[in-house]
């Protein structure tokens, strides 16, 4: 596991989401820091310089979850803050129900609590409620989406799910994909630099997607 960390003091855990890596936190890493905190930040199971295994079956709760109690006996503490986004957030919330003896206190962005539901599955629900189009039920068949996001490149798909801005379900249609054009160019906000995409364009360029988005294809595990 490849981790970033800064600073001394209790352990501020960050956990990034898809498609992101430990440099999602660069600025807060450094605020924390000289607030007297020790940021941690890792690349999670599957992204960046981090270990990423080819099955997805090997990127349910109880795995991240047990990578990150590794990481924090690592750290020599009992426990940590933890701050999460995205897939970040679903795996906090894992666990502070598997292990809040070692959890401080919750940061959450993005993803609510998700109560098991015996009931159903996720991806079963979704695709229930949205179609075959929507992003998460896209990225189930191995290979497939992984092929589209090589046909218009590392940087364009970092592009489009950094400057993302509707609110309605995200859809990939078979037909057009991201709806990408040279009529349609992506325009960078201020506070998402060309260097920045460049980092993670290339992150993703050597180790792919595959791990990333086998969080999605473990989900109904």
């Amino acid at each position: 596991m490849h981790i970033a960390e800064k600073g001394e003091g209790p352990v501020v855990l960050l956990l990034h989401g898809f498609p992101e890596l430990w440099y999602s936190w660069r600025h807060q890493i450094v605020s924390l820091a000289s607030s007297g905190y020790k940021a941690v930040a890792p690349d999670l199971r599957g992204f960046g310089d981090t270990d990423a295994p080819t099955s997805f079956h090997s990127y349910s709760s109880l795995h991240i979850v047990g990578d990150l109690i590794a990481l924090i006996d690592l750290l020599g503490v009992h426990q940590v803050f933890v701050v999460g986004h995205d897939w970040g957030a679903y795996m906090a919330w894992q666990l502070c129900l598997f292990r809040p003896d070692r959890v401080k206190a919750l940061v959450n962005l993005s993803v609510h609590f998700f109560p098991r539901n015996t009931a159903f599955k996720p991806i079963q629900a979704y695709r229930a409620a949205y179609g075959d189009d929507f992003y998460m039920c896209r990225f189930q068949e191995p290979g497939e989406i992984e092929a589209e996001f090589a046909r218009v490149g590392a940087e364009t798909v970092i592009k489009k799910f950094h400057t993302l801005r509707d609110p309605g379900p995200l859809m990939i249609p078979k037909e057009t994909g991201f709806g990408i054009s040279p009529d349609n160019p992506i325009t960078l906000p201020s506070w998402l630099t060309q260097e920045d995409v460049n980092y993670f364009a290339g992150k993703f360029e050597k180790g792919g997607f595959t791990g990333g988005l086998n969080y999605y294809r473990a989900f109904d595990l």
